[in-house]
């Protein structure tokens, strides 16, 4: 019997405001000591109230923006109550009946949408170390907003939800409301699994692994659990409902405790809060700060760069940024009216090409890379870089010099044509003077066998010629160039 996987994925998303969701204190503990940033509300200490930051509900709404959600005009907070380590409270202030972020969908490169069903606003919990024989608790994490981002269930393939997660990421990069450090957590995925038969319309008893912090641990851990289901369900056994681990380096999900209901938080409205109501007029002025989204890059750019490059390009916003600056320098800003088509590409579409492949085959391969994407080129330098290369001025491999050097703090200032002069690579491309140097090289008794070899017949030969008057003329010649010289001359 065939199976078929029916994946849902619940999505943390830790919002990058200045301070934590309900008190005034540093939201980005990051290389910082732990319990260094936490407050009495945060301790939950008797007579602490709660302050709404308001930062955190504009940040909401540009996240659902992003994912072509409704923005509901009143939300309300409650409480879910649990008992952990890492939530002081003893409860965790969410909103489970009212959300302020509704249906949406997400629509991954390869065209398939994913649907939303909503996105709620709570305060993060805080973190556990464990150790052989006891457990550290850092509250460092605790309040910092979140979206809990809950799809449909709409994902059938291990790839799909890998997909899906990136595009995620992207958005919430791309609108410039999270870090999106996966390492530290900013954002994190529980993935709900469930096989049914083909054919059914029921689904299957879910497992729910938590805390995957990787695209790739999604993958694995959806791939993981549609071959150990399968294996129960073939076996004739039952899928337990429960809550699983993922253990990275052993590649396995392990069981942890059975799967809670929404019954056993005793959801309750959060005293201390009042309700968000929120005006379309300012929904739509937040909104309207959304900047271009992956998708007006694709649309922007697919037609002339390849979408396998493309698609690295957008893993790395800084980059996406600097070709939309090349290709509308009157308009260089990210925030501007969502509209790709307003941009023209006439005229610079070898440039972007070419840009687009030195950013992906030479910065990305660079050691310091990381530190390189912080402090990018000039569109201007970069520009002047591309018609260089256009016009033969540069070899491909002198183009990839100059643009290693544009990064190179001593050569700051410079442009792409000075530091070209400088490093003695511009190409020779004045055909008379070229001519000369041709001339010179078939003169010489060395290369006659060469001539009358490639006259008789052996166009490979033509290669050795061009490498002579490249060495005559200390590598500045061009070589197309030459080339169509010396076959007129050889003719």
């Amino acid at each position: 019997m065939k199976y078929i996987p029916t994946i849902g994925i619940e999505c943390h998303v830790q919002l990058a405001t200045k301070t934590k969701l309900f008190s005034e204190v540093d939201n980005d503990a990051r290389g910082k000591e732990p319990n260094s940033c936490v407050s009495p509300v945060d301790y939950a200490l008797p007579g602490m109230l709660p302050r709404l930051n308001g930062e955190a509900i504009k940040f909401a709404i540009r996240a659902g923006k992003a994912m072509n959600c409704k923005i509901n005009e009143h939300s309300r907070f409650d409480r879910k109550h649990y008992f952990y380590p890492d939530s002081p409270k003893g409860y965790q202030i969410t909103q489970f009946y009212e959300p302020i972020i509704g249906e949406g969908f997400v629509e991954l490169p390869s065209g398939t949408r994913i649907r939303i069903e909503h996105a709620h606003l709570e305060g993060d919990a805080g973190k556990l170390t464990h150790f052989s024989d006891y457990s550290l608790v850092d509250f460092n994490r605790v309040d910092t907003p979140l979206i809990e981002i809950v799809s449909m269930p709409d994902i059938h393939s291990a790839k799909d939800a890998h997909d899906y997660c990136k595009e995620l990421w992207r958005l919430m990069i791309f609108a410039e409301v999270s870090y999106g450090d996966l390492y530290n957590g900013n954002m994190r995925f529980d993935v709900n699994i469930s096989l049914a038969p083909e054919g059914t319309k029921e689904l299957g008893t879910r497992a729910e692994v938590k805390n995957l912090n990787s695209f790739r641990s999604v993958e694995r851990a959806v791939e993981y659990e549609i071959k150990r289901q399968t294996k129960l369900l073939e076996a004739g056994k039952k899928v337990v409902q429960e809550t699983r681990g993922w253990n990275d380096a052993d590649g396995k999900t392990t069981g942890q405790r059975s799967k809670e209901e929404a019954k056993d938080y005793r959801y309750m409205p959060e005293p201390d809060l009042p309700p968000i109501n929120l005006t379309k007029e300012f929904i739509e002025t937040e909104a309207a700060k959304l900047p271009l989204m992956p998708a007006d890059y694709r649309k922007m750019f697919g037609k002339t760069i390849k979408s396998d490059i493309l698609e690295i390009l957008l893993d790395y916003p800084q980059l996406a940024y600097k070709l939309k600056e090349i290709a509308s320098p009157s308009h260089p800003e990210r925030a501007q009216v969502r509209s790709p088509k307003l941009i023209a590409l006439d005229g610079k579409v070898s440039a972007i090409s070419l840009i687009a492949n030195l950013f992906v085959s030479v910065l990305l391969a660079e050691e310091k890379s990381a530190e390189y994407l912080n402090d990018l080129p000039s569109a201007k330098d970069l520009t002047e870089l591309a018609e260089m290369n256009k016009k033969k001025e540069l070899s491909s491999t002198a183009t990839k010099e100059v643009f290693l050097h544009l990064f190179d703090p001593q050569m700051k200032g410079r442009g792409s044509k000075q530091i070209a002069k400088e490093l003695g690579l511009i190409q020779e491309n004045d055909l008379g003077a070229l001519e000369k140097i041709v001339d010179a090289v078939l003169a010489k008794p060395e290369t006659k066998k060469a001539q009358d070899d490639f006259k008789a017949g052996e166009e490979k030969v033509i290669g050795f010629l061009v490498g002579q008057v490249m060495k005559e003329s200390r590598g500045k010649a061009n070589p197309s160039a030459v080339q169509d010289i010396l076959r007129k001359k050889l003719a």
